[in-house]
């Protein structure tokens, strides 16, 4: 990544991201540049530059939006059950289970990323490579960024405006949503474009996207088709061809907390991840489970809880939920990585805050500089599992559960060997594993259209609601674009 992060790209990604910050939406944009339209795209290190640019902003988002695209909890874990009150204010309209028109997320910042990997694409083909492949392996990592902001917008709003090219003028058509169906058919065409295109098999540099990441990004798409848009057993057995080959690029390390080690980023569990350095970006999600040092400096345990004077807020605490599923195996080793409480010197709480996003400690203060872990090894084996169970191939899917449970040192799954109980023991497990990993609210919609499930149910502040489990979209943005329907539910 050093090379990918030099000063001189830095400032021209930078430069992008600057150039493009006015381009809001496919739905509500200011026109392009003219230097990043015809006049900028003119030999590979362009293209090079614009790449980084969306790589941070897939990472960042441009402050168009709901708290970025990867670098926050909003569309993928808030709506779950991963998190209580913590010691600051600051819980969102989607952790609250209290969601409408009036304050509907936006989907800018997802759609800014799709119109920049979409002006690469438009321009890439017109630039002199002296060699081809490096071309196509830049157009490889762009459709699978552009699949994969498709995907989160899917897993959270369900059916979405579908565009496929940059918007440059005045003219072009506003767009409706299309059927998250067709929406999946196109991102998975996508995908298997880019598949083709990598010129390697192997992973390059784990902070960019690779083929293998690609195989798993497919299977992630695959299960999701396969359990929540009715897709059938095909899109199942095409999940577990495309683990196998993710999984093959990646191995289990023996102690779980060294997985997110700061000193230790690109280990062998992580396939891919989401770059972060101090001084280039150390704000984190999880410093949003962080406690300032001032809620903290006297506890009797004070030298092991990751406090920070500056950039910490204890917004939310992990769930009572998730705390007791740790302790139903006491040996499990998963629960001091990913969990500390503050003790008083009496013996009180102080409170209870997340121990596996840590950051580093530097002489002046700590830094939550952890790289975003979009797959590694546990997940994509629990997925496995998972795969394997909705195929009733249940002792298959035991077996994959196993590896995991040994890992994290609570012995093999002793449980009924039905496929609901298996299914429901590979959700509990993926709960533990992947806590605060962005899985959550994605873990408890498939399993929940599977029928192994009631969310309702799952989730605390979803008891006795009929609140939709998409979001809604802003009043606003209808009133723009007569062509986008409200989500059902929030009429």
């Amino acid at each position: 990544m050093k090379n990918f992060m030099s000063k001189k790209l830095f400032l021209s990604a930078l430069l992008s991201v600057i150039l493009l910050g006015g381009c809001n939406s496919i739905l509500d944009v200011e026109q392009e540049s003219s230097i990043i339209g015809n006049g900028y795209w003119n030999t590979p290190d362009d293209v090079k530059a614009y790449l980084t640019g969306i790589y941070f902003a897939l990472r960042d988002g441009s402050g168009t939006g709901t708290g970025g695209v990867m670098n926050t909890t909003f569309w993928l874990e808030d709506r779950g059950d991963s998190f209580d009150i913590g010691l600051e204010s600051g819980v969102t309209n989607a952790w609250q289970q209290n969601l409408n028109e009036a304050n509907a997320p936006s989907w800018l910042d997802l759609y800014s990323v799709i119109q920049q990997c979409n002006m690469l694409l438009k321009y890439a083909p017109t630039i002199n490579y002296p060699d081809e492949s490096e071309r196509n392996r830049a157009m490889a990592e762009t459709l699978v960024i552009r699949a994969y902001v498709y995907f989160t917008l899917v897993r959270t709003f369900g059916d979405v405006p579908l565009e496929l090219e940059p918007t440059e003028s005045d003219s072009k058509p506003a767009l409706g949503r299309s059927p998250a169906t067709e929406v999946m058919t196109q991102l998975l065409a996508d995908i298997n474009q880019a598949i083709d295109w990598f010129p390697e098999d192997n992973v390059v540099d784990k902070s960019t996207v690779s083929k293998p990441a690609a195989y798993a990004l497919k299977a992630d798409a695959l299960l999701w088709k396969a359990k929540v848009l009715e897709g059938g057993s095909a899109d199942l057995e095409a999940t577990l061809m495309a683990l196998d080959k993710a999984t093959a690029m990646v191995s289990p390390l023996a102690n779980y907390a060294a997985i997110f080690a700061t000193d230790n980023k690109q280990n062998a569990e992580i396939l891919w991840s989401m770059y972060f350095e101090r001084n280039e970006k150390s704000d984190h999600y999880g410093s949003r489970l962080k406690p300032r040092n001032i809620f903290v400096e006297s506890a009797a345990n004070a030298s092991e809880i990751p406090y920070a004077v500056n950039g910490a807020r204890s917004v939310y605490a992990p769930s009572a939920k998730l705390l007791a599923a740790f302790d139903a195996y006491p040996n499990d080793v998963r629960k001091a990585a990913s969990v500390i409480t503050a003790v008083s010197t009496a013996g009180n709480v102080i409170g209870v805050f997340d121990n596996k996003f840590r950051g580093t400690a530097y002489d002046d203060d700590r830094h939550f500089d952890n790289d975003i872990i979009v797959y590694r090894w546990g997940g994509l084996i629990l997925m496995k599992a998972e795969a394997l169970a909705a195929l009733n191939r249940v002792q298959e899917a035991v077996e994959a559960l196993n590896l995991v449970r040994e890992r994290a040192g609570i012995g093999s799954y002793t449980g009924a060997t039905d496929k609901t109980t298996v299914e429901k023991a590979i959700l509990d497990e993926s709960f533990k594993e992947s806590y605060f990993e962005l899985k959550r609210w994605p873990d408890l919609m498939r399993f929940h259209a599977g029928g192994t499930i009631n969310v309702y149910d799952e989730v605390p502040n979803l008891s006795g609601q009929t609140l939709p489990l998409y979001f809604p979209i802003p009043r606003t943005q209808i009133d723009l674009n007569p062509a986008l329907k409200q989500t059902p539910g929030y009429n």
